[in-house]
């Protein structure tokens, strides 16, 4: 006992300092050999304690035995009043016997050897006194010149293994090129590593299976088989939790790749289209409703009734233009813009014909600035849209790559639109690819539409003609480069990326790729649809319609011969094909036929009337001071007073 007073506090700051000659060796105190040192010093000051309180008895006990030394319970009390320092520290127990107010160090191996960053106490936990910028610092200064591994997989124009003959006997870094190695590179140079980039075995992004083992890029990142995943990888809340992810280096969206459709060949009547079927029949309607309302107004205003023979003044007879084959004339020719000889005299008239010609006009014009686009500019009909169309829809086939961010957004998605595109999907296990480029060549093949990120669908349509985006985008995320969990150099690779972003260097890494290093690329869907030439195909129909037209008119010009032959020949009690004959000569020659009357209406010779002196009757004076009247006017005899028809 007499040993235990000699170990003073020197000699317990010599046992920290490690140069005690109770050690045996110099290199420093493992915690373990602290505790045990510590632990056999307090036993040692209680049992001392005890000594001086009460005699000590020793008596031999057995470890199975039921039978406890009798100095125990004071000897455990005794040793939880000691409150010392020790090895390990402030030495001091509670009533339970269990260690308190006791502070441990944080240690890790820096470039310097061990340094202390941090301690840990009962209470508050864990204090690490390291800030973060000496963090980064020490990850940057210790990533210097090492070569990390990084999984990738091969993606236009992402990732891609070189052509071309200078590059058959490359190895290493040098067989690859795309987006993601021009990134890689530049992230190097900002942080100050080497790199090792190979392709995944499966040629898979990363999918957890039922019993939650993920594969692909993601599975390597788990299994720490490499240091870096660079390809179009997307951030997702599942991916979160198994692996950490840079800042995105490229925001995007899900968006539909879709085969451009065929050009439609203009239809036969393809001048109808500006205007809708609806439109047409309301303007026939319109036409033949004015053309009746103006026979009407003329009918009931006395000032569309006039004197047919001005200098008559005494002339029982009146007349009135507007009759309805001329109402229908007039408001026909004003619709085609060709006017009339007919005008209208009344207010009411001339108010339905104002209202007329600017209803015209609109139309008219409307429908000349509408036939301009119709007749000029190629028109393609694509059957879908947007999704919501495609959800609607099972003529055309849909899917998206297997074991992608684009199948996992479907299968959790909550939006009505998309649960109906997941259920058609997972029902029809054959719409999956297994690459984007095999997805490409389904929907170059028609009858199916692409579901992918549209980045890549901005890629496809810039060097594919036969490809085309359809709708916008479905949802909006990121593309952002993966590490193991917890991994040190995150931060890092995070800073250069935002670095790079404010530098425009993505960006123009982006151009490089997307527009200026392609063999063919496709000008925008607005400049293809330029104005071209009309064809035959296009202004078929109007020549049909003046065929058409011309027809209708010959067929009803026969039918006027015929029926006015037929008129003469029941008057005249001649044969209808010999009146016929004679009218046909007549039109030829416009010479009477000898011997026969013509069948042209004739104002009859004033000598007609005279008698043998030279004199002209009463009445014959008054049938020759009947004018003469040209077919389509209305004539009827006035009533004294009023120069219009009784009733009309």
């Amino acid at each position: 006992m007499g040993n235990m007073k000699d170990i003073d506090g020197s000699t317990l700051d010599d046992l920290r300092r490690g140069v005690s000659p109770l050690l045996t060796s110099n290199s420093g105190i493992r915690i373990d050999t602290a505790l045990i040192f510590d632990a056999v010093l307090v036993f040692a000051r209680a049992l001392e304690s005890l000594d001086k309180g009460q005699d000590i008895d020793i008596a031999p006990l057995q470890c199975k035995g039921e039978r406890s030394w009798g100095h125990g319970v004071s000897m455990k009390n005794y040793m939880k009043m000691i409150e010392m320092d020790g090895l390990s520290g402030r030495i001091r127990f509670d009533k339970n016997g269990r260690r308190r107010n006791f502070t441990a160090n944080v240690i890790e191996l820096g470039l310097s050897g061990l340094e202390t960053i941090g301690s840990w106490s009962l209470t508050p936990g864990v204090t690490i006194v390291k800030n973060y910028s000496q963090t980064i610092e020490d990850v940057k200064a210790t990533i210097q010149g090492k070569t990390l591994k990084v999984t990738s997989i091969l993606e236009p124009p992402y990732m891609m293994l070189r052509d071309g003959p200078e590059v058959k006997d490359a190895t290493g870094n040098d067989r690859f090129e795309g987006y993601c190695v021009d990134l890689l590179e530049k992230i190097a140079e900002k942080v100050g590593f080497n790199y090792s980039i190979h392709i995944v075995e499966d040629g898979k992004y990363g999918e957890p299976n039922s019993e939650g083992v993920w594969n692909g890029m993601i599975q390597e990142l788990i299994e720490h088989e490499a240091d870096l995943a660079v390809a179009p990888l997307t951030i997702t809340y599942l991916r979160e939790e198994s692996v950490d992810f840079t800042k995105p280096y490229m925001n995007l969206g899900i968006s539909i790749l879709y085969n451009v459709p065929e050009k439609k060949d203009p239809e036969l009547f393809s001048f109808l289209q500006p205007l809708d079927l609806d439109v047409w029949m309301y303007m026939i309607l319109a036409y033949i409703g004015v053309s009746f309302i103006l026979f009407v107004l003329a009918r009931f205003s006395p000032y569309e009734w006039y004197n047919p023979h001005p200098c008559n003044q005494d002339s029982d007879l009146v007349e009135n233009q507007f009759s309805i084959l001329n109402s229908l004339w007039f408001t026909v020719g004003s619709l085609m813009q060709q006017g009339s000889e007919i005008m209208p005299k009344a207010m009411s008239t001339r108010m339905v014909s104002g209202i007329w010609w600017f209803f015209t006009l609109i139309m008219i014009s409307s429908y000349t600035a509408n036939l301009a686009a119709f007749l000029t500019v190629e028109r393609m009909v694509t059957p879908i849209e947007n999704a919501d169309d495609l959800s609607k829809q099972t003529e055309i086939q849909y899917g998206c790559q297997d074991s992608g961010s684009t199948k996992l957004f479907f299968k959790n998605s909550k939006i009505p639109t998309y649960e109906r595109m997941w259920a058609y999907m997972s029902a029809n296990p054959t719409v999956f690819v297994n690459t984007s480029k095999q997805g490409q060549g389904r929907v170059k093949g028609g009858k199916y539409a692409y579901l992918m990120e549209s980045t890549m669908v901005e890629y496809a349509v810039q060097r594919d003609c036969k490809l085309q985006q359809v709708g916008g985008l479905l949802d909006s995320k990121g593309y952002g480069i993966g590490t193991p969990k917890d991994s040190p150099i995150r931060d890092l690779i995070s800073s250069a990326i935002l670095r790079l972003q404010e530098e425009s260097v993505l960006l123009m890494i982006k151009d490089h790729w997307w527009k200026q290093k392609s063999i063919e690329i496709c000008s925008d869907k607005e400049e293809q649809q330029v104005a071209n030439e009309l064809d035959l195909s296009t202004l078929g129909g109007v020549f049909v319609l003046l065929v058409g037209g011309l027809l209708l008119a010959i067929v009803v010009g026969v039918i006027e011969f015929v029926w006015k032959a037929r008129q003469f020949s029941q008057k005249e009690q001649h044969p209808l094909c010999m009146e016929m004959a004679h009218q046909f000569r007549f039109a030829l020659t416009c010479k009477q036929v000898q011997g026969k009357r013509t069948s042209l209406r004739k104002r009859p010779s004033i000598e007609k009337f005279l008698d043998s002196n030279g004199r002209m009757p009463q009445g014959a004076l008054l049938l020759a001071q009947i004018p003469y009247r040209p077919r389509g006017s209305v004539h009827v005899p006035s009533v004294h007073g009023y120069n219009r028809a009784d009733g009309l």
